[in-house]
This record gives C-alpha cells, structure tokens and sequence, in this order.
C-alpha cells in the first residue's frame, strides 16, 4: 500500500484528489502544513505526496511554488479535480443561526459572493475539513465551515448548502511528487521547471529571449509564473510548464539553448498531462 501525504485533515480535498489519483488502495498521511508533505517524501517516510498548486476561481498557491524549488524532489503526476464546496454545521442548525462561516483561505476566497450575500463574518482556517473537524469538537452552533460533502460525513456534521464556490468551473490542480522522477509515455506529457535570468530578470528583453526558445520550436506553454528572490529586490525565478518531455528532441533543445541564458535551471519533472477532467 502506497503512503501519500497531503495537506489537512482527513476529509480535505487534497485527500480526495490522491484517492483519485491512485485508486483507494493507498495510505493517507494527513500533515498539519504543506512544508510537512514535502518534508514526508524527502525523508522516505511517504513514497508520494500530493499538494495543490493553482485554482481556476482563487489563483496559484505561491506556498507550493516556493517550496518545489527549496526541495529536490519531483514531480510524477498532476491531478485536476473539480472542487465542490458545502457549508457544513451542527445537525439542527438552520442556516439563519450562522454567524460566522471558517475554513481554509483558499475555500474562503472561492465562496466569497457567497459569504458577501450571507452577511456573516468569516475567519481563515488552516484546512477545510479542520474547520470541520474543530466545528464537530467545539458547540459553536452559529459557526460554518465551508468543506467537502466528504468532510462533513467524515465528522457526522450537517450541510446545510451544497455547491456554493462563486462559479462552477472550480478546480484545482494537483501535483504529485515523488524523490525520484519518472519517464512518462505517450504523447501527453507535461513538463515543469524553474529558472532565473542574469539580475534576476531585470534586463531588458532577458524574459521574452527566454520564452522565444520555445516558440522557435513551436512548443506550446501552458503556465508560467514568477515569484521573489530572497534578499534580492524585485529580482525573480520563473517557474514554467510546456508541452511535451523534456527528453524529447525538440523540448532538449529548447532547454539546452536556455541555459545559454540563465545562470540556473531545473526541471521540476516530466509527466502525463491529466485529461480526465
């Protein structure tokens, strides 16, 4: 049996996206934080981890972008998941008794009309089904937790609305990581890395010089996203997703020509690009 670690509790989403991902014949390891998933599979204690990376409604989750380029580990396998969110209480609460709705900022920010026409404060939690699962413990009963319908059976809790993200096309990208990388098959593979610029991207023309190695070999680009150097002002890495492996002809190449560019380059991983959505 597979050990996956994730973020949050029991019942969190991202514990659904690996039961989907691996079938249900794995090991759940439920971790307080993101650096703990990434610590679990650095260390060998868990053979997988899974971590979200970005929302269709809330955005990317910087967190994690951080935290691929601070770890050696890579990524295997992504996961697309459509993330349907309830507001989930006490059983016999009714939904005028709620005076405050908790859960993760991420489930906050993706019900936010939501909450705005309710009218009711809200607070962030550290995970959705924690918010849950500290509901079930505690006798607040005008307090929420906005989670999955799995959370609230999990914790013998009531919903008390169902699908109340602001827009239906809610879904959330998984990556899974692994210590060691793995060479996909077929034709839909996806590739990561991450990458800096002589002064950390500043010069003119250095980024659009960059990308061009890969429209010179007409590889499509899927993401890119920067985020801040340490102790650098206003200088970034980049962290890009392209189509095809990065053994492929065409996609070595384009890598090759560069790191004729940047002082420092890494592929995250090459992996099948999920589908199934």
């Amino acid at each position: 049996m597979i050990k996956v670690a994730f973020q949050g509790e029991r019942g969190a989403y991202s514990e659904a996206a690996a039961i989907a991902y691996f079938g249900a014949q794995l090991e759940p390891v439920a971790c307080t934080t993101f650096d703990d998933v990434f610590d679990r599979v650095l260390s060998g204690d868990c053979e997988n981890g899974i971590v979200p990376i970005e929302n269709t409604l809330a955005g990317s989750i910087h967190r994690n972008y951080d935290l691929l380029q601070r770890h050696p580990l890579a990524i295997i396998g992504e996961k697309i998941f459509r993330v349907r969110h309830c507001l989930v209480a006490h059983p016999g609460v009714v939904l005028a008794d709620i005076r405050k709705i908790i859960s993760h900022p991420q489930a906050l920010a993706q019900c936010e009309g939501y909450i705005t026409r309710l009218g009711v404060a809200h607070e962030p939690w550290y995970d959705t089904a924690g918010a849950v699962k500290s509901l079930s413990e505690g006798g607040q009963r005008d307090h929420a937790a906005i989670a999955s319908r799995r959370a609230a059976e999990v914790y013998q809790m009531h919903i008390l609305a169902a699908d109340i993200e602001d827009d239906d096309a809610n879904y959330t990208r998984f990556l899974v990581l692994a210590r060691d990388g793995q060479r996909p098959g077929g034709s839909a593979v996806k590739t990561s890395i991450v990458f800096s610029l002589p002064r950390g991207g500043t010069t003119p023309g250095a980024l659009f010089r960059a990308l061009a190695v890969f429209a010179l070999r007409d590889i499509n680009l899927n993401k890119i996203e920067s985020r801040p150097i340490a102790g650098q002002t206003f200088q970034y890495v980049f962290y890009l997703d392209f189509d095809g492996s990065h053994d492929s002809e065409p996609c070595a190449r384009a890598l090759a020509h560069l790191r004729e560019m940047t002082p420092d380059l890494r592929v995250l991983g090459s992996y099948p690009r999920d589908e199934n959505w």
